[in-house]
């Protein structure tokens, strides 16, 4: 039963475990009188970044008895409705007067919790809210929030946090020596089996990454979604992973399905991939040479962390070092993103910027060498670049052609330096 008894439980239990996480800094830039939705997949270390914010707190001197922590993934409130969400506010001032700080985890859990958010907020209480429900990012969420909120993606480790959650500290020369190759062998597991934190404790891998791809298979996707067709949501799924380089139009994942003998049509394909984004396990590129209603139905999509990604494939090296670049990119640029294709093929493309990536694994050879160059020369004369970089797996010079200087630099390298 939840009750005002059941939260003050809750809210004591957080005075003793906050102060004692063991935390690796995040590199999140807070606004201290702000008020936060921190949004990503599961696992991304969202409430990490509660737990640091947290902890900062108590580092400034406010008691620990002002920050009030309730996880709505504890079993013991399932089921909570938004009615409810008011006994945190009784159970709180049942034991003391003073205005605390309020932390939610997973609040989406709450149906209707944006309200309640809403009126806090209002109350000018300060508030960090995290969800792995890309919804809450929704211009519908948003109008009821009314802007009293800021929102930060937050993404699995970076390189660096990835290299800093491993002892390897970065010093002015690490480029040279004994350091570069401490990198480069980090940068190997970190290519493969992606930045989720908790996976640094783990040696076991990828069974680690299979319990938390189920976990977000049944609960973010099927079971959230009520979705009764799972074998076709697996399908739809595994084919955008084995896809993951291509363009790939709705009506073409469609018959791909259909291909391996499981109905489906191609409004529950849309609904599908609409799921796989709200999970925060995908993203989409448009086509910027592409009209509009191309640019909907048509695009590229990659997976949120190469971790997750590396569970589809088979040694496909070049698809995780193109999603790699698309997750840096991605944090970097956002929706300002695209990839060009219309006669020649770009895999990235930031107009704003006048900047254009080439992912190539190796430029073994010189149809390589010339595919990926003359790609962004005719770029570069269609729209003038101010930068055009190829980020290969371990090569490294500068080719100047067609009037452009074209980067080519390591991908360990490119995403320390970015």
């Amino acid at each position: 039963m939840i009750d005002k008894e059941l939260i003050k439980s809750i809210i004591s239990e957080g005075y003793e475990y906050i102060p004692q996480v063991e935390i690796v800094p995040r590199n999140v830039t807070i606004e201290p009188a702000g008020n936060y939705v921190f949004v990503g997949v599961r696992q991304a270390g969202k409430s990490y970044t509660l737990y640091q914010q947290m902890q900062q707190k108590l580092d400034e001197g406010v008691p620990v008895e002002n920050l009030v922590y309730i996880n709505f993934d504890d079993e013991r409130l399932h089921g909570m409705s938004a009615d409810q969400l008011d006994l945190i506010l009784q159970a709180n001032y049942s034991v003391r007067e003073s205005k605390p700080t309020f932390f939610f985890d997973e609040i989406q859990n709450v149906v209707g919790w944006e309200n309640f958010a809403r009126r806090l907020a209002n109350h000018k209480y300060q508030v960090y809210i995290t969800g792995s429900n890309a919804k809450m990012l929704s211009r519908d969420i948003q109008t009821v929030l009314g802007g009293r909120y800021i929102d930060v993606s937050v993404y699995p480790y970076s390189f660096a946090e990835f290299l800093s959650a491993n002892g390897v500290e970065l010093g002015s020369r690490w480029m040279y020596g004994q350091k570069r190759g401490e990198v480069e062998r980090a940068f190997n597991d970190y290519f493969r089996w992606g930045g989720f934190p908790e996976l640094t404790r783990f040696k076991e891998k990828r069974v680690w990454l299979n319990g938390l791809y189920n976990r977000i298979f049944f609960n973010d996707l099927i079971v959230r979604n009520k979705v009764k067709n799972e074998e076709a949501l697996r399908l739809a799924l595994r084919k955008l992973a084995e896809s993951v380089r291509q363009p790939v139009s709705y009506t073409r994942l469609c018959n791909m399905i259909k291909a391996l003998g499981v109905s489906c049509g191609t409004a529950t394909v849309i609904e599908y991939i609409n799921h796989f984004m709200d999970a925060c396990l995908i993203f989409p590129l448009q086509n910027f040479a592409s009209r509009f209603v191309e640019r909907e139905t048509t695009k590229k999509f990659y997976f949120i962390d190469n971790g997750l990604l590396n569970l589809f494939l088979l040694e496909n090296q070049s698809a995780l070092l193109e999603n790699l670049c698309a997750i840096e990119m991605r944090k970097r640029y956002g929706d300002k993103l695209y990839y060009y294709r219309h006669n020649i093929e770009v895999d990235f493309y930031v107009p704003e910027e006048d900047l254009a990536v080439q992912a190539s694994y190796r430029l073994s050879d010189e149809s390589t060498i010339k595919r990926e160059v003359d790609a962004l020369v005719k770029l570069h004369k269609a729209h003038p670049l101010k930068k055009a970089v190829v980020v290969t797996r371990d090569e490294e010079t500068t080719i100047n052609e067609g009037g452009l200087s074209i980067e080519i630099v390591p991908v360990w390298k490119w995403l320390l330096l970015q």
